[in-house]
C-alpha cells in the first residue's frame, strides 16, 4: 500500500515538472497587446484592458489588469498557425452593468468548429473560466453574443485572456474578404414606373411626389383621376398644389418615351394621416456628422438625381444635427446667438439661406428634412427646441421641411424620470406644434427604444420611432439591431412605422473623414433585405456622390423597394429559428408572400423553408427578388445554401 502511494506522488511530482518544464518553452501572449482594432464590436470601445466603456475589467468584484473589453454581437479573427498551445480567460458581463438586464453566450470556433460555449452569462452573475487547447488551430474566431433577448447592457469581458504561445506568435487578422457580385439586373430603356403605390396628405396642405420612373430620357408623363388642386408637370413627372377636400383618388400614372409606354395605379389619401409607406431617402450623420453644410445638402440632392436613385423612389434629403448655433461656442462658423430677438432659432454661417435650400430641393420634386431636440441642447450641444416648441414648428414650416427627426438628448436633463409621462411629454408637445403648422412633416421619434415606444409612439403622433440605439457600419451592430425587431411587428404599419435606424452602406464615417462601410458584401444584402421586410424608413447613410455601382445596385432594385413600400403595410415576422438559421415573412397586398431567408452564422449553411412551417399548402411560384427571377413551381419547399451572414430574398406566389 506505501508502495503505491509512493508511485502516485512520484508520478505527480514527474507529471507537475514537466508541464512547468513545457510551460517554460511558451510565452504568455495577452490577447489585448495584439491588435484588436481589427475585432468588430456592437457597441462602445474596442477595450484595450478597459470595458467597453473604458473602465477597469471587473467581474464579480474582481479587478483584471489584462483583458479585451467588448459589446456583443462581436467577433475577432486570429490566426495562430499552430503556434499556439492554450488560450485561457475568464468571461462574463463586466460589473459596470451588475444591475441591468444583460445576457452573453461566449464562444470558440477553430478551423470551423465549435472548440468552446460558455453557458448564457447574466449581469451581476458568475463568470466563467475556460482554459482549452489551440495547438492544431491555425485560425481562431471569438465571438460573444446576446442570448436571444437583444444586445442592451451586453458588456461583454474576456478577462486575463492569454495564448501560451511560441513562434509564429498569434496574431489578429481581418474577416475573410468577399467579391462585391451584383444581382440587380440593370433597369430596361423602356419606360417603367416604380416607388409607393399609395400617398398620404391632408387637405389643403403643400402637395409635392415626383413620379419614380426608369428608362431613357426624354421622357414625358400623365396622370388621369388628379384631385381637384393638383397640377403635374409632364416634363419633369412633379405633381404639386394643395388637395382640395379629404377623399381616396384613384389616379393613372403613364410614362412614355421614344421606346415605350409605361402605366401605373397610385391612390392619393386625402386625410389625418400622412407616411403611409416607410419614408425613402438621405440623411447626413452616418458621413458628414457635424461636417455637414448647406453646400453638401444641395450635392446630396443633385446625386439622388444624377445616380437615378430619385427613379426608383427615393425622395428625402434629410439635415442631421448641426445647422443651428452651437451652445456657448466661441467658433465664429458655429457660435453666436441662439436666437434672434423674436425667438425664432438661428443657423450657424454653414446654412446662410435655409428657405433657399428648402427651395432648390423641392423644384427638383424632392422632400427635405431638418433635425432638432426637445431639450435645451441637441446631442452635439447645439440650439435645441425646449420651450420654443410652437414657434420652432412654425419656424420649420416656412422653411418649408417635410421631415423632423425629433432626438431625445439633452431632454434628460429636464425630465424628472422614465416614467412613461415624462418619456411621452415632449414628444406630445411637438406633435400639437406639427398639428398646428399648416404643413405635412413627418415627426420622426428619436429616443432609442426607451419605455418600449413601440407601444405608444402613434399615441403621441410618431410617424416613425427609433426602437435601438446608434447602427455602426459592422456586423455585431447591423445583426443585434436588425433580427432585434421580432415580435415588434404588431406596433407597425400605415403611417407608424418602427424604426431600427439608418443604412450604413457605401462611405460612411460621422465626419469629414469617409471609409467604405465595414459590412461585406453579404451583410449588405442582408441588411437591405431584412430592413426592406421589417417595413422600416429606409434612409441612406452614405455620401451619395460617392456612391460605387455595388452600392447604387443594392438601393435601386424595384422588386426590393416594392417589398418595403408595400401598400398593406405589414412588417415582417421571424417564422422560422433554428441556431443560426432564420426565416422571417412578410404577407404583401397582392396576396403573395415576401420570405426572407437568413444565416447569421460564421459558416455557409443548407436552409430548407418548408410550406408547412410558412402557414401554406399546395403549390407556388417562387421568385428570387434580389436577381429578379422565377425560380420555378415548388410544391411543400425551397431549399438553398446560405452564405455566412448571408441571406435569400423570395417573393411566394399561389398557383
Amino acid at each position: 500500500m506505501k508502495s503505491s502511494i509512493i508511485r502516485f506522488f512520484l508520478a505527480l511530482i514527474l507529471m507537475t515538472f514537466i508541464s512547468r518544464t513545457k510551460a517554460q518553452e511558451y510565452d504568455t501572449i495577452w490577447l489585448s497587446s495584439l491588435d484588436i482594432k481589427k475585432a468588430s464590436t456592437g457597441w462602445g470601445i474596442l477595450g484595450k484592458d478597459v470595458s467597453c466603456m473604458g473602465k477597469p475589467i471587473t467581474l464579480n468584484g474582481i479587478t483584471y489588469k489584462h483583458g479585451f473589453g467588448t459589446h456583443a454581437n462581436s467577433i475577432l479573427y486570429l490566426s495562430l498557425k499552430g503556434g499556439s498551445e492554450r488560450f485561457s480567460a475568464t468571461v462574463g458581463i463586466d460589473d459596470e452593468e451588475k444591475l441591468t438586464t444583460g445576457s452573453v453566450i461566449f464562444s470558440i470556433y477553430g478551423e470551423g468548429s465549435l472548440l468552446w460555449r460558455s453557458r448564457v452569462l447574466k449581469s451581476g452573475g458568475p463568470s466563467e473560466k475556460f482554459d482549452i487547447n489551440v495547438s492544431r488551430i491555425d485560425t481562431l474566431i471569438l465571438l460573444a453574443e446576446g442570448a436571444g433577448d437583444g444586445i442592451n447592457y451586453d458588456h461583454a469581458d474576456w478577462a486575463n485572456a492569454y495564448f501560451l504561445s511560441k513562434k509564429p506568435a498569434p496574431i489578429t487578422i481581418s474577416r475573410p474578404s468577399e467579391p462585391a457580385i451584383i444581382l440587380t439586373p440593370k433597369a430596361a430603356d423602356t419606360p417603367k414606373i416604380n416607388g409607393p403605390k399609395i400617398y398620404g396628405t391632408r387637405p389643403g396642405h403643400d402637395f409635392l411626389y415626383k413620379i419614380p420612373a426608369t428608362g431613357v430620357r426624354p421622357m414625358s408623363f400623365e396622370a388621369s383621376g388628379l384631385p381637384q388642386g393638383l397640377k403635374l408637370d409632364p416634363l419633369t413627372g412633379i405633381i404639386s398644389g394643395k388637395v382640395a377636400k379629404a377623399g381616396t383618388y384613384e389616379v393613372n400614372f403613364t410614362a412614355v418615351n421614344s421606346l415605350g409606354k409605361a402605366q401605373r395605379k397610385f391612390s392619393i389619401v386625402a386625410g389625418d394621416k400622412i407616411a403611409l409607406t416607410p419614408p425613402l431617402g438621405w440623411n447626413s450623420w452616418n458621413c458628414f456628422a457635424c461636417a455637414i453644410d448647406q453646400d453638401k445638402v444641395k450635392s446630396a440632392a443633385d446625386a439622388m438625381l444624377k445616380s437615378g436613385l430619385a427613379d426608383h423612389g427615393w425622395s428625402y434629403i434629410n439635415i442631421d444635427d448641426c445647422w443651428m448655433i452651437q451652445s456657448n461656442s466661441k467658433d465664429s462658423v458655429v457660435g453666436g446667438d441662439t436666437r434672434n430677438s423674436k425667438g425664432n432659432m438661428n443657423v450657424n454661417k454653414k446654412f446662410p439661406d435655409v428657405k433657399a435650400l428648402t427651395d432648390y430641393v423641392h423644384r427638383q420634386g424632392l422632400k427635405i428634412g431638418i433635425y432638432s431636440g426637445p431639450g435645451p441642447r441637441t446631442c452635439a450641444g447645439y440650439e435645441g427646441c425646449y420651450k420654443h416648441e410652437e414657434q420652432d414648428a412654425l419656424q420649420f414650416a416656412r422653411w418649408g421641411f417635410d421631415y423632423l427627426k425629433y432626438d431625445w438628448c439633452a431632454y434628460e436633463e429636464i425630465a424628472k424620470d422614465h416614467s412613461l409621462p415624462e418619456l411621452q411629454k415632449p414628444y406630445i408637445i411637438m406633435n400639437k406644434a406639427l398639428q398646428n403648422s399648416g404643413r405635412d412633416i413627418v415627426f420622426s421619434l428619436c429616443q432609442y427604444g426607451m419605455g418600449d415606444v413601440w407601444k405608444w409612439g402613434e399615441e403621441v403622433g410618431g410617424n416613425c420611432w427609433r426602437t435601438t440605439g446608434d447602427i455602426t457600419d459592422n456586423w455585431s451592430s447591423m445583426e443585434g439591431i436588425g433580427f432585434g425587431q421580432a415580435g415588434l411587428e404588431k406596433y407597425a404599419g400605415p403611417g407608424h412605422w418602427n424604426d431600427p435606424d439608418m443604412l450604413v452602406v457605401g462611405m460612411v464615417g460621422w465626419g469629414p473623414k469617409l471609409h467604405q462601410t465595414q459590412l461585406t458584401p453579404n451583410e449588405q444584402y442582408t441588411h437591405i433585405s431584412l430592413w426592406s421586410m421589417l417595413a422600416s424608413p429606409l434612409l441612406i447613410g452614405c455620401d451619395m456622390t460617392q456612391m460605387d455601382e455595388f452600392t447604387f445596385n443594392l438601393l435601386s432594385n424595384d422588386e426590393v423597394l416594392d417589398i418595403n413600400q408595400d401598400p398593406l403595410g405589414q412588417q415582417a415576422s421571424r417564422t422560422v429559428q433554428l441556431g443560426d438559421l432564420e426565416i422571417w415573412t412578410k404577407p404583401l397586398e397582392d396576396g403573395s408572400i415576401a420570405v426572407g431567408l437568413f444565416n447569421r452564422g460564421l459558416f455557409s449553411s443548407r436552409i430548407v423553408a418548408k410550406w408547412l412551417d410558412l402557414g401554406l399548402e399546395g403549390s407556388y411560384m417562387v421568385r428570387d427578388v434580389w436577381r429578379q427571377k422565377d425560380l420555378g413551381v415548388y410544391d411543400s419547399r425551397y431549399e438553398t445554401t446560405l452564405p455566412s451572414h448571408g441571406c435569400c430574398l423570395l417573393k411566394i406566389t399561389r398557383k
